[in-house]
């Protein structure tokens, strides 16, 4: 049984087919240089063409596969869990795009491109917000008037729910405990990086908040900084909310910093040419994850093991090393840290799955 996962972005679709019986993909790929949303439709009819080319061997979309999972980022409140696709979902996703301005329109173009070109396949929104919907209100209630919480929604959501919940899980097994007796921190490190605490199998903490801005320091991201040099730049400098907004998220980071590359493969290179500047970053990247772990340890009232995954976490492996290294003094031996690379193609693939068996197939079908 075959379970396609799509990915739209804000000028790229990825897609990836899985064998869910077998647990493993068949098939993957990439449409970029998409402009507008109605490009997406075009994109979804590429992907499709890709994947029913007899010539290339591929598969036909009829009887073989089943359902269409999303990857939607912002989910608010209102989605805690991976979701039917109906048009009551549809305006529900919509209702957050001023929180994800760059992500959920682009996988709203890419939903509704799938239900015109595969009517009758039944399709799942898996959110990135929706593991982190187990935070206690004291977790994600921030220190500003309530009012601004309850009447818009002004809170810590997270993001990478998809990723955290994959590696935590995956992290369990390896460990060979119940993840509903570990005590985990993990960091999903990549250009957009974020952090979590995993007590008992929910997360009840993260770095990123109301957007993706906070926290960590990320590839162009500045993560978290006192609020008040907003109003420092828009006095001093005259910048305007949307240039500050840009330079917050576009202009700072280790870009920012180092003035060469938000990439950390570049920061590497220059740090071992002695550039001192290259070096901040790295430094700044490396504290500020040590921060969090002390932190998250202290909030769950211990701690089993900290994972390290994405693209950062899983290829530099330098920064595991660091971190350990200085928190085994705290720590002691006691706890693990870990590589564990992610898959959220595949957690998608696996919540589109039980869904759609739950709902639509019959158990012979299965």
């Amino acid at each position: 049984m075959k379970i396609l996962v799509i990915n739209c972005g804000s000028s790229s679709a990825k897609y990836e087919l899985f064998d869910v019986k077998k647990d493993c993909s068949v098939a993957r790929g990439i449409v970029d240089r998409i402009s507008k949303k109605s490009a997406y439709s075009k994109a979804i009819k590429t992907i499709e063409k890709r994947l029913t080319d007899p010539k290339k061997g591929a598969i036909k979309f009829t009887g073989e596969i089943k359902g269409i999972g999303h990857r939607v980022v912002h989910g608010g409140e209102d989605f805690k869990k991976a979701t039917l696709i109906t048009n009551d979902v549809i305006e529900g996703i919509k209702k957050y795009n001023k929180l994800a301005p760059l992500h959920n329109p682009p996988a709203l173009a890419g939903i509704r491109a799938c239900l015109k070109n595969f009517p009758g396949i039944p399709q799942v929104a898996v959110f990135d917000t929706a593991f982190h919907q187990t935070m206690p209100d004291y977790s994600f209630v921030y220190g500003i008037p309530y009012d601004l919480y309850k009447r818009h929604g002004v809170r810590r959501y997270g993001f990478h729910g998809t990723s955290h919940r994959y590696v935590a899980e995956k992290a369990a097994k390896i460990l060979k405990r119940p993840l509903t007796k570990l005590k985990i921190v993990t960091a999903h490190l990549g250009n957009g990086c974020s952090m979590a605490a995993i007590l008992n199998g929910k997360s009840v903490d993260t770095t990123m908040g109301l957007t993706p801005l906070e926290g960590l320091l990320m590839g162009t991201r500045c993560g978290d900084l006192d609020p008040a040099i907003v109003a420092f730049l828009i006095e001093k400098k005259k910048w305007t909310p949307t240039h500050i907004n840009n330079v917050l998220n576009k202009r700072s980071g280790l870009l920012g910093i180092s003035g060469i590359s938000n990439d950390m493969r570049d920061i590497l290179r220059e740090m071992k040419r002695g550039n001192a500047r290259a070096r901040l970053a790295f430094n700044i990247f490396v504290y500020r994850i040590k921060k969090y772990v002390g932190a998250y340890a202290a909030a769950m009232k211990g701690l089993d093991a900290v994972i390290f995954t994405a693209g950062i976490g899983e290829n530099v492996p330098a920064i595991k090393n660091i971190v350990a290294k200085d928190l085994r003094p705290i720590f002691g031996r006691r706890v693990k840290f870990l590589i564990v690379p992610t898959n959220e193609e595949l957690l998608i693939a696996r919540d589109t799955y039980r869904l759609i068996v739950k709902k639509y197939i019959s158990k012979g079908d299965k």
